[in-house]
């Protein structure tokens, strides 16, 4: 249970394996706080965090190693800046972690999650919340979320998957939850739920994108996917939801010609009004997202780091896969630590091409 919200704790304990020192070379330049390694500068003597505050050193004079004792075994010492070798912080992350995972049905209070670190409550809360993007208190409401829409998936019964989420009530549960629709709606697939959508052939600038469909609530968009043929584009709406009334809404065709025109440009789609469906972490990460601006990319470490939870970059990479609105919400912009091109869930080809037209000096704002 809750297996997604565990991803976002960095794994502890583990069997020391070989470091890939071109990556850990790029994880310390980009000075990932997620990264699992250790590294030495043969010049000073000394081994640090890959995101101490110290001066990066030549990649010549660098060494990397799994753990504290091997870097002291060959003869370097803890930097005196981001003692190496005191408790990382996202231990005590992880304990308050796992304390706030078991107890759902109740309200865990700062000053037990302090005695349970050895923290005093207010530094129990900021460290928690740089980890994690929210406070505790958020923090647990979403994963009482998280359970219920995994009850829910499961078929338990509407009432039965509240009181098993740890919500006191039914009324608590359709506040809380961030389903988008009330738990029975989502329970059924979106049953109940009126979403109309438009699709139209990329052209012009989008041209080699396929085909594009657009679908939304009385609330805003919920759903923006690219796709080889129109079948395949309305194909993925309904198994998104496939429950739900779906019809092909006319109005929505200026909205499809409106993101097509604006593909490679900075304005014109900011204002359109988004059906976001997800937990508070999630929804944190997607508005990051469209803060990166067309034709610059973040790595998924350096955009923890911008959202201030330089310790999250798993959890991170994990919101970016779940975005259901392409382009809008432009996961595409986000890139492997090498700056590779990851996968990207309407396919490599298109986040390249969404890339390059970005970066056209014709598609530049104003041009």
């Amino acid at each position: 249970m809750l297996a997604l919200i565990r991803e976002m704790i960095p794994i502890m304990d583990t069997v020391l394996t070989p470091i890939d020192e071109e990556q850990a070379w790029l994880q310390l330049q980009a000075r990932d706080g997620a990264a699992d390694f250790l590294y030495a500068v043969s010049t000073t003597g000394v081994f640090c965090r890959p995101n101490c505050k110290s001066r990066l050193p030549l990649r010549a004079n660098t060494r990397f190693f799994p753990a504290a004792a091997e870097a002291r075994a060959a003869g370097f010492r803890p930097c005196m800046r981001c003692k190496p070798e005191a408790p990382a912080p996202q231990s005590a992350v992880a304990r308050m972690v796992a304390r706030l995972e078991r107890a759902l049905d109740r309200q865990v209070s700062l000053a037990e999650l302090g005695k349970l670190t050895g923290l005093s409550p207010f530094t129990a809360q900021r460290i928690f919340k740089q980890a994690m993007g929210a406070t505790p208190a958020q923090y647990q409401r979403a994963l009482r979320a998280s359970a219920l829409r995994t009850q829910l998936q499961q078929g338990a019964t509407v009432t039965d998957a509240i009181y098993e989420a740890g919500y006191g009530s039914s009324s608590r549960a359709y506040e809380a939850a961030p389903l988008g629709m009330t738990p029975g709606r989502f329970q059924a697939g979106g049953r109940g739920e009126e979403i109309g959508f438009a699709i139209a052939e990329c052209t012009d600038n989008a041209a080699g994108l396929g085909w594009i469909v657009i679908a939304g609530t009385a609330r805003g968009l919920c759903w923006l996917a690219l796709a080889d043929s129109s079948q395949q584009a309305e194909a993925s709406l309904r198994q998104e939801f496939p429950a739900a009334s779906i019809y092909p809404d006319p109005a929505l065709s200026a909205i499809v010609e409106k993101v097509l025109g604006q593909i490679g440009r900075q304005f014109g789609t900011a204002n359109l009004p988004l059906d976001l469906r997800g937990t508070a972490f999630q929804l944190r990460v997607w508005q990051a997202l469209q803060q990166i601006p067309p034709g610059e990319t973040r790595t998924y470490s350096q955009l923890a780091r911008e959202m201030g939870i330089p310790n999250s970059t798993r959890a991170v990479a994990r919101a970016c896969a779940t975005n259901r609105v392409s382009i809008l919400v432009p996961c595409h912009r986000v890139v492997g630590a090498s700056g590779s091109l990851t996968g990207y869930r309407w396919g490599v080809d298109r986040k390249r091409q969404l890339l390059a037209t970005e970066r056209a000096p014709s598609r530049n704002p104003g041009a």
